[in-house]
C-alpha cells in the first residue's frame, strides 16, 4: 500500500453559437464563448453584446462541472463527485483510464487548495486508529499482476492500516482471497515506524513484513519480493488533505509520486493488525 499514511482537463470538440458562426474573422471573440459541443444550449444566459444590434443570451449546462469552473463548490460537494468517480475502480490498483484518472487527481486538487489543515502533523493523534484506502495511484499491471497470480485465483479484499500514534507505528494490511481446491483467506502485514519530518510531513521506514496463513506464503513464497516492492512504504509521505471536523478522509502524497485517498474504517483496530 505504500506510504498510505497519508495528476486535467480532457480536450473536447468546441462547438461556436450559430450567431457567431458568421463574425467578421478579425473580431475578438472572449474566451469563454467557446464550450464543448456536448453541452446544451437554451435561452436565458448571457454571452455579452454581438455587432449586428442585438443581444442574445444563452444558459449552458456543463455536466456535473459547472459550480467547479467557478471554484464555488465546499469540501462535501467535491467529496460527494470524487467518491462518485471511485466507484467502479477497485482501489485503482489494477490501472484506471486516463480519462477517469484525470477526473479523479482534479477533485483531489481542488480538495487539497481547500484543505482546512495545513499543519495535520502537530496533531497526529487525531489520525490514530484504524484507515481504509479507497484509492492510489500504485498499480499493478502487466507481467506484475501474472507473476502474483492477481488474474486468475487470487483477488484483493481490503487495504487497512492502523495508526498507533504512541509508539510511531503503522500496521498495514493487505488482504487476499484465494480460489482454488481450498478456498482460504490471508494477508500481508507491513509494519513501519515513523516520524515528524515538518509540520504536514512524516519520514517513515520500513520494519517487518508477515504473509499468513503459510499456504498464502507458499503461493507468494516465489516472488514476495515483487510483492513487497509493491506496497513497502518506506520513504516519507506528505498529508495533503485532512479535516478534524468530521475525520472521515484523508489524502496523501509520498516521495515517489503516489497519491493515496484513505477514509474511517469501522473494523477494529485489532483486527487490522492481528
Amino acid at each position: 500500500m505504500g506510504t498510505m499514511l497519508a495528476q486535467p482537463p480532457i480536450p473536447a470538440f468546441h462547438a461556436i453559437p450559430p450567431m457567431l458562426r458568421n463574425r467578421p474573422t478579425n473580431m475578438a471573440v472572449a474566451p469563454h464563448s467557446f464550450l464543448s459541443a456536448t453541452h446544451q444550449w437554451t435561452q436565458s444566459t448571457r454571452f455579452g453584446q454581438y455587432p449586428f444590434g442585438f443581444r442574445t443570451t444563452y444558459t449552458v449546462r456543463v455536466a456535473e462541472q459547472s459550480s467547479s469552473l467557478i471554484g464555488d463548490e465546499t469540501p462535501t460537494e467535491i467529496k460527494t463527485e470524487l467518491y462518485q468517480a471511485l466507484e467502479g475502480i477497485n482501489r485503482g490498483i489494477f490501472g484506471v483510464p486516463s480519462a477517469k484518472k484525470a477526473e479523479i487527481e482534479a477533485l483531489v486538487k481542488q480538495l487539497e487548495s481547500q484543505n482546512p489543515t495545513p499543519d495535520p502533523i502537530l496533531n497526529l493523534e487525531k489520525m490514530g486508529g484504524c484507515w481504509k484506502l479507497v484509492y492510489s495511484t500504485i498499480t499493478i499491471l502487466g507481467s506484475k499482476r501474472t507473476k502474483l497470480g492477481l488474474r486468475d485465483f487470487i483477488s484483493l479484499g481490503d487495504f487497512l492500516q492502523n495508526i498507533n500514534v504512541a509508539e510511531g507505528q503503522a500496521v498495514n494490511v493487505i488482504k487476499f482471497d484465494v480460489r482454488g481446491l481450498n478456498l482460504f483467506n490471508g494477508r500481508l502485514t507491513i509494519v513501519a515506524s515513523f516520524k515528524q519530518a515538518s509540520k504536514s510531513r512524516v519520514d517513515i521506514k520500513y520494519d517487518n513484513s508477515t504473509i499468513t496463513p503459510v499456504q498464502l506464503m507458499n503461493v507468494f513464497r516465489k516472488n514476495y519480493h515483487l510483492l513487497l516492492g509493491i506496497f513497502n512504504p518506506e520513504g516519507w509521505l506528505e498529508i495533503t488533505y485532512c479535516r478534524y471536523l468530521d475525520e472521515t478522509m484523508r489524502i496523501g502524497r509520498d516521495d515517489k509520486g503516489n497519491i493515496f485517498i484513505l477514509e474511517r474504517s469501522n473494523e477494529n483496530s485489532l483486527q487490522a493488525s492481528s
